[in-house]
């Protein structure tokens, strides 16, 4: 392990964090608000950065390994998610420590879980801060440190596999694919805030909740998230959400008109499929079991389903109030996740799909016993290795979150508060069921069930892995 690596990258990390605390002073000053708040934060944050320089000075940069990959990204997100807790803190609009360091880890793990309970109480520049939380986690910290750090000679896929175990890879080296997933993102962003002021947002609401779309992060301005914007608001964002929610490689693709990678891609095919055929079967249930008409059944429907599946968190509609088959369908959704290689959490699209293709090889397998059967993804045939690690992740996802879930009954929570609170806390969700609804937030948990779930955002975040590996005997020997 060569610790002066990881503070060179901790380094950087916390220097693009304090350069988006100064934006949000320039903010504050702006609306004629409070600038300590950033200002101290920014201090703070100045001062890591200069101890890490001192401690790492002169010492020799070698290649990044994956011991040191897996560690510079977890010690990432914790660090800049205290660092992101300052404000709320130091402004007295969350004085509590837990409570500050969930809505911090909530928004750069775009988990969009909140424990507010006016948001519309909150200074603008704290709601804006609390929006660029999610853009910036969004994208992946680690990228961004990518595309500033080429001191650093990263010349492999270390840093970047260590959030995701599998992402469809663009032949460029890393710093130049890292350019094109920023622009790609840059643009959305863009894009989705011009439609969004076209509509009747202001430009400060329509760049906030730029933020959160393409982020899959669900932090809004408003107290009724996205319930109270009128139909066109919400078409743009579902289709925003559904494009945030696509691998970034489609994007990257789309952007050269090279159809035919677009074409042999499985997953994206799937995550389409899923979304239409779910979003119809609860558009269905909407319909003929509720007073809704055809067209806001259609819009209610597809908002929710988009919202869940990709991630993101918004919301239009209180799920809780549906018929019941539509919960269930909506619980059903928090744990598919969008796509891999895209800014959504959960098992992801492409997991799910491998599972599908082993199920229908095993029912191969039964009928003909003596045939050779393969698995194949893009047109490729997946090892047993690769498949064998696909379908070990799904497992031990559905098995941490069973423990998450345990633990959470323990402080005494009701089930599907506590299965919904996990389940939402690893895909990066946000609303869930029972005290944790659309409606609703995780104010009144107790602390220890905060502190709970603000680990399962991060192991989300994270994809269990990296998370659960450094806390191995067997990573830190030699």
């Amino acid at each position: 392990m060569n610790i002066n690596t990881v503070l060179r990258i901790l380094q950087r990390v916390i220097t693009i964090s304090a350069i988006a605390l100064i934006f949000c002073v320039a903010l504050a000053w702006h609306y004629d608000e409070p600038t300590i708040p950033f200002l101290l934060s920014f201090v703070a944050a100045a001062m890591l950065v200069v101890i890490s320089f001192l401690v790492s000075k002169g010492t020799k940069v070698v290649e990044m390994g994956k011991k040191e990959a897996y560690v510079s990204v977890s010690a990432a997100w914790v660090i800049i998610s205290m660092i992101g807790a300052l404000p709320y803190l130091i402004s007295g609009y969350i004085p509590n420590i837990i409570d500050a360091y969930f809505e911090s880890v909530s928004g750069y793990t775009t988990t969009g879980s909140s424990i507010l309970t006016d948001i519309e109480a909150l200074p603008k520049s704290l709601l804006f801060w609390r929006s660029l939380t999610h853009w910036i986690g969004g994208i992946g910290i680690i990228v961004l440190v990518i595309i500033v750090s080429p001191s650093l000679k990263i010349g492999n896929y270390n840093l970047f596999t260590a959030e995701s175990s599998l992402k469809d890879k663009i032949r460029p080296r890393m710093k130049a694919m890292g350019y094109r997933l920023l622009t790609i993102y840059l643009l959305l962003t863009a894009i989705e805030a011009i439609l969004l002021f076209l509509g009747d947002m202001t430009l400060f609401d329509s760049v906030c909740h730029s933020f959160g779309t393409v982020a899959t992060g669900g932090f809004s301005t408003q107290n009724a998230s996205i319930a109270n914007y009128s139909p066109y608001i919400q078409y743009v964002i579902i289709i925003f959400m559904v494009l945030a929610g696509t691998n970034f490689v489609i994007h990257y693709y789309l952007f050269l008109r090279d159809v035919a990678h677009i074409r042999k891609n499985d997953e994206f095919r799937f995550y389409i499929t899923v979304i239409l055929v779910l979003g119809l079967a609860v558009t269905a249930v909407l319909y003929f079991q509720t007073p809704r008409s055809l067209e806001l059944s259609f819009r209610d429907s597809f908002f929710q389903t988009v919202s869940i599946i990709t991630c993101t968190g918004f919301a239009t509609s209180d799920y809780l109030l549906w018929p019941k088959l539509g919960t269930l369908l909506v619980f059903g959704m928090l744990f598919i996740g969008g796509s891999t290689g895209s800014t959504s959490g959960g098992i992801k699209m492409a997991r799910h799909l491998v599972a599908l293709k082993n199920i229908k090889r095993l029912l191969q397998k039964s009928v003909h016993p003596k045939g050779i059967f393969t698995v194949k993804l893009n047109g490729n045939i997946l090892s047993e290795d690769n498949n064998s690690s696909l379908m070990t992740f799904i497992i031990t996802y559905l098995l941490v979150f069973a423990i998450g879930s345990i633990l959470l009954i323990i402080t005494g929570l009701d089930g599907a508060t506590s299965t919904s609170a996990i389940a939402t806390a690893m895909g990066g969700i946000g609303p869930g069921f029972g005290a944790v609804g659309p409606m609703s937030n995780f104010y009144l948990l107790p602390a220890i069930s905060k502190l709970i779930i603000t680990v399962f955002m991060l192991m989300g975040r994270l994809e269990i892995y990296s998370f659960l590996l450094i806390f191995t005997p067997m990573f830190w020997k030699k």
